[in-house]
């Protein structure tokens, strides 16, 4: 008996007939049962960690002298960000104090000696030493304050805020400059709370800046509290070191979702659609047919099935667009 070996028009694939019964040529795959990831597109920017922030204050009295690093500056630790020049009050403060410390130092050791004459009793010598030492810090605090005049970033990082302009005079305590650190940088994306509450820590997300090469970063904590601005629930990610990122930059990130821990998949490729009804074909005892199914999330080169199909199902992977219901196959 003739054999006659047909190309179909859209794949290519062999279909052998013999007689009346043609036989397909096709390759199989198989329904399991196993976890399903969703990889979601998340957007965010830049954010600094726990302790990334630094208040620069006034130490005393003072009038603002300059402005060494206006806002978005990057800084290094060290670096002179404000000047400030001791106020008139100030002043006088600093010769007040100087003078008491040296009045008490002075009636300390007049005590002293009077106690070497038994004209005055310990306790009245305990009292002037008391005064002495007291006076004595006063002055060394003094002197400290006069001489952090010239405040300094405390670590590397990006002046984010400046609250004084040169010449204001400003009362000790007042803050003059916010700075953000880049030590600790991380990243601050919104997600769906419904997906947000399927994200572990350590969890990988390929990250995106707009500048400069993709990167990988790990999840540090998934809130399930929404932000009622957005309505989507934060997840923040530890940016590594070496990345060069500023502060507030935006960021694009993909993010693997575990969608399903038990979910019904089979290979993408098997997957046919029929004006936009998606089946597959299964083949039972060397013949082909066709199950409309329902699709869930897409895992790599694996897509859930959550209607129409049970596990170990064997479905076509390959010369399925040249397969009719019932048709007989066999394997390539």
């Amino acid at each position: 008996m003739a054999t006659l070996i047909l190309l179909d028009g859209c794949s290519g694939k062999p279909v052998e007939e013999t007689g009346s019964d043609p036989v397909a040529l096709v390759s199989l795959g198989q329904a399991e049962t196993g976890g399903v990831d969703q990889t979601v597109s998340v957007y965010g920017v830049t954010d600094t960690g726990a302790g990334g922030a630094a208040v620069l204050v006034a130490p005393l009295e003072a009038v603002v002298g300059a402005i060494d690093a206006p806002v978005g500056t990057a800084v290094e630790a060290g670096q002179m960000v404000v000047h400030l020049t001791p106020s008139q009050t100030s002043q006088a403060d600093a010769v007040r104090i100087r003078a008491d410390s040296a009045t008490a130092e002075a009636a300390y050791a007049r005590a002293k000696r009077l106690r070497a004459d038994n004209l005055v009793s310990d306790a009245e010598v305990e009292t002037a030493a008391a005064a002495a030492r007291s006076s004595a810090a006063a002055l060394a605090a003094a002197t400290q304050r006069s001489g952090n005049l010239v405040l300094r970033a405390p670590e590397a990082g990006y002046v984010v805020a400046v609250t004084q302009s040169p010449g204001t005079l400003v009362a000790a305590g007042t803050p003059l400059a916010n700075l953000a650190s880049t030590r600790n940088l991380r990243a601050r994306f919104g997600l769906d709370p419904t997906l947000a509450q399927k994200v572990q820590a350590g969890a990988r997300i390929h990250i995106t800046p707009p500048d400069g090469p993709a990167f990988d970063a790990f999840v540090i904590s998934a809130s399930p509290v929404v932000d009622p601005a957005t309505r989507l629930a934060p997840v923040i990610a530890a940016i590594p070191a070496g990345t060069h990122l500023g502060i507030g930059q935006p960021l694009q990130g993909d993010l693997a979702v575990t969608a399903s821990a038990a979910a019904l998949t089979i290979p993408y490729n098997a997957l046919l659609d029929d004006g936009g009804q998606p089946y597959v074909f299964v083949v039972k005892d060397g013949i082909a047919h066709r199950a409309d199914v329902m699709t869930g999330a897409q895992s790599g080169d694996r897509i859930a099935i959550t209607q129409g199909l049970k596990a170990g199902d064997r479905v076509v992977t390959a010369g399925g667009t040249a397969l009719d219901d019932g048709m007989k196959v066999r394997l390539k």
